[in-house]
């Protein structure tokens, strides 16, 4: 059943083309359906994970590379697979609404199926290869869906930079996951966390530590790979609520938290996860007040949040442990919820700028409740969930045993960082919601008739909160206030197994919205004291900010350089290389083919003349080598195509003639057959050609040509002379002689081989011829029809 439930939204999405001609516009509710049911089906593992039992499934996939298809639902992946689903089926509903008329609603359901898939594998899976297929399918359809207004510069801009920025961190990732590997023996997860003395003791941990952690930094919007996450706000709100509350942006933050017991304990770990999560955290929060569109102020807001995570699961303490598991559940019901009221905003309004917004309680009642439910628990206010995630935060950044600057650097960072998270918390509700209205603008993105409002409905003034997009946004804010009540219904549930998980071990978990007057309490003070006055004073704060903060010179500025940089490069080399020439071509193929195989076989002594066991040479075959000689070298001379191709036809027919005397008469049939198709279209191409003309080439060119050509020539004999006279091991043609009647049935071993032993290659070629052919067929039709419309 777990495999299914994680599978079961590819299966829908491979059925939902077949599908969508039934449902036309109500498709997005037969959607609905499947994440509903996938979170009812999770939570009925919670009594049996929260009693100490994984789920676990194991299926072969790769046995010879210990690669297997395994699942282990524990409470760490518990918890992420109800924020996946829970969240899915609410972003859902939410989109129904949202989307209008004229979307590409196929597409868009295809696209969150595919991601939603893929990130129950990422969560679910035990093992590292596996781990890793789930993890570039989430950068694949996360590309997909924040490039789904594709006919948008922005949304292509914010695609591309995304997938290139994650596929790096994955490339690094699995470069870190094989050296794992080549460390412990073996891909799955359990068996590398019971080998953590010999992973942390290796001496390749420390590239095991820094290849993974750039996979986890990448995908998480850490500093300073967070660029990516600004941009990624040009997908539709319900995609951004989705992809950056609880599931892409948390894949990271899942893996460092998987890998804890594996990789973490070291002072390695401790500085650099804690150390670039306290950086993330002040620096996402303090860019955040410069923002005036809503949805890039979330942004970065999910970049501070995300750094808050980091930093706790960087501590390396069971009491860090238990606070980031929390706020990966706090985290993920208010910074939703704030997503979905911006989409509201801008749906209703057609504006998401703060300075042209205000007064919107009045039309907008139930979303403005939505919104400072969420808002209150991201400022960390009491009696909200944010306040007791944010409260253990504090907490741990004061006992976190590092060196004697950490005890007064991670408390300040701490603090920092969260005084500008309440103002921009503060800015989302009262600057939005109350208020005076300001000058009307349109300054959203996600307007232009989704859904039939924005520019082309209410205008700027709002007459009521639609429902459909409301309810489910109502929902999920409202548990931020329930948590914060009443944290014990997920303190046992949730909260403890998956920071046993995380941690390695059983963790003491105590959650309450009051521990007495400390340490804690009196920094929450500090914060809300500081960030009232910076919020009161909101246009002085945000100046302060865009003073230090130079808008000109920053990390997208030197991205979008090496892009270009990366582009003209290329540009460069191919106009080097790609001369137009086929001369050319052939010098630089068979000149690296040189240089790079005959250093290795003289580097590594494979040259070896002796030993020999050769069968005497015929005085027919010195005829058909003689010939194939004289043929070959005609072609340097001959002045026509036509005797060109007779005269490299006569080359192919020796090589007939040599299976022939070989006692291979399959092989010479077939070579026969290559050989006369090859001919009739040449002949057929060549017609189409124009004649022949002579190119005065230098005596350097020609020089070069004799050189390459001889080298070649040579090398390739040496090749074949030394690897016949090399044996490393039992040739395995024997195998064949030996077992073709036995297993496959038939004396004629050559058809055996090709039909059973190597049955797949054969299938595979098959494949590709035929995937050939259907591609000149479509370009033949292509044309065809080109044709036809023209006349």
């Amino acid at each position: 059943m777990l495999a299914l439930a994680v599978l079961s939204p590819f299966i829908l999405a491979f059925l939902l083309p077949l599908l969508l001609p039934i449902f036309k516009r109500h498709i997005g509710w037969l959607v609905a359906v499947l994440p509903l049911l996938l979170f009812i089906r999770f939570a009925a593992f919670i009594p049996q994970v929260a009693g100490g039992t994984a789920v676990t499934v194991n299926y072969a996939w790769i046995p010879s590379l210990d690669i297997d298809f395994s699942l282990y639902l524990d409470g760490l992946a518990l918890l992420f697979s109800l924020l996946i689903t829970g969240i899915g089926f609410l972003i859902t509903v939410y989109s129904i609404g949202y989307l209008g008329r004229g979307e590409a609603l196929g597409n868009f359901y295809v696209y969150i199926l595919l991601f939603m898939g893929a990130m129950l594998g990422v969560v679910n899976s035990a093992n590292l290869i596996a781990i890793y297929v789930f993890w570039e399918l989430t950068s694949l359809s996360s590309f997909l869906l924040i490039g789904f207004w594709f006919y948008r510069e922005e949304s292509k801009y914010g695609a591309l930079k995304s997938l290139l920025i994650t596929v790096f961190g994955g490339l690094a990732m699995i470069a870190g996951f094989i050296l794992i590997y080549l460390v412990t023996g073996t891909f799955e997860v359990r068996e590398i966390i019971a080998r953590v003395d010999k992973l942390i003791t290796s001496p390749y941990y420390i590239p095991i530590l820094i290849l993974v952690l750039l996979g986890a930094f990448t995908k998480s919007a850490q500093f300073p790979f967070h660029i990516w996450l600004p941009n990624a706000m040009e997908a539709p709100t319900p995609i951004s609520a989705y992809l950056h509350s609880a599931t892409m942006v948390k894949a990271g933050i899942y893996l460092m938290a998987r890998l804890t017991p594996a990789l973490g304990g070291t002072p390695y770990w401790f500085y650099i996860v804690s150390l670039v999560g306290l950086g993330t955290l002040a620096y996402g929060s303090f860019m955040a007040i410069r923002q005036r569109d809503m949805k890039a102020m979330l942004a970065f807001s999910t970049i501070s949040q995300l750094g808050l995570v980091t930093a706790l699961i960087g501590f390396n303490h069971p009491l860090a442990m238990v606070g980031a598991v929390f706020h990966i559940l706090n985290h993920a019901t208010f910074k939703g919820s704030m997503f979905l009221a911006t989409g509201i905003v801008d749906h209703e309004t057609g504006t998401r700028d703060v300075d042209h917004l205000g007064g919107l309680a009045k039309g907008l009642p139930f979303t403005a409740l939505v919104m400072g439910l969420a808002a209150f628990a991201s400022a960390g206010l009491p009696p909200f969930n944010g306040f007791i995630s944010k409260e253990i935060f504090f907490e741990a950044s004061l006992h976190t045993g590092g060196a004697a600057w950490t005890a007064w650097l991670f408390p300040l960072l701490a603090v920092v960082g969260s005084i500008f998270t309440f103002v921009y918390s503060m800015v989302m509700i009262f600057r939005v919601f109350f208020g005076e209205r300001r000058k009307p603008g349109s300054h959203g993105h996600d307007t232009g008739g989704h859904g039939g409002h924005g520019h082309g409905g209410h205008g700027f003034a709002p007459h009521g909160d639609p429902w459909g997009m409301v309810l489910p946004a109502l929902l999920l804010s409202s548990l931020t206030l329930i948590i914060g009540l009443f944290p014990g219904l997920v303190a046992h549930s949730l909260v403890e197994p998956a920071a046993a998980g995380a941690w390695g071990g059983h963790v003491e978990v105590e959650l309450a919205l009051f521990h007495g007057f400390s340490m804690p309490l009196f920094m929450s003070a500090v914060v809300v004291l500081l960030g009232a006055l910076g919020f009161a004073r909101f246009e002085a704060t945000r100046r302060f900010v865009e003073a230090v903060q130079n808008a000109r010179f920053n990390l997208n500025v030197i991205y979008d350089w090496s892009l270009r940089a990366l582009n003209d490069s290329a540009a460069w080399i191919t106009r080097v290389h790609m001369t137009g020439y086929l001369r050319d071509y052939l010098v630089f193929i068979m000149g690296w083919f040189v240089l790079s195989v005959g250093y290795t076989l003289f580097a590594k002594g494979g040259v070896k003349l002796t030993g020999l066991d050769l069968s005497p040479v015929t005085g027919y075959e010195y005829v058909l080598a003689g010939v194939m000689v004289v043929a070959s070298l005609a072609l340097l001379w001959l002045p026509t195509r036509l005797t060109m191709i007779m005269s490299l036809g006569a080359v192919g027919m020796m090589v007939v003639l040599f299976f022939i005397l070989f006692r291979a008469p399959d092989l010479a049939l077939t070579q026969l057959i290559v050989e006369a198709v090859s001919l009739a279209l040449y002949l057929l191409a060549f017609a189409h050609l124009p004649e022949i003309k002579k190119v005065l080439v230098s005596k350097g060119e020609k020089l070069i040509n004799v050189v390459v050509a001889a080298a070649s020539g040579l090398l390739v004999t040496l090749l074949l002379i030394s690897g016949n006279a090399t044996r490393l091991f039992e040739p395995i043609s024997k195998y064949y002689v030996e077992n073709s009647l036995p297993l496959g049935g038939a004396h004629n071993i050559v058809n055996v081989i090709l039909v059973d032993f190597r049955g797949y290659d054969t299938m595979g070629e098959i494949t590709v011829v035929s995937v050939a052919a259907f591609s000149v067929y479509a370009l033949i039709k292509l044309r065809l029809g080109k044709r036809g419309r023209e006349q």
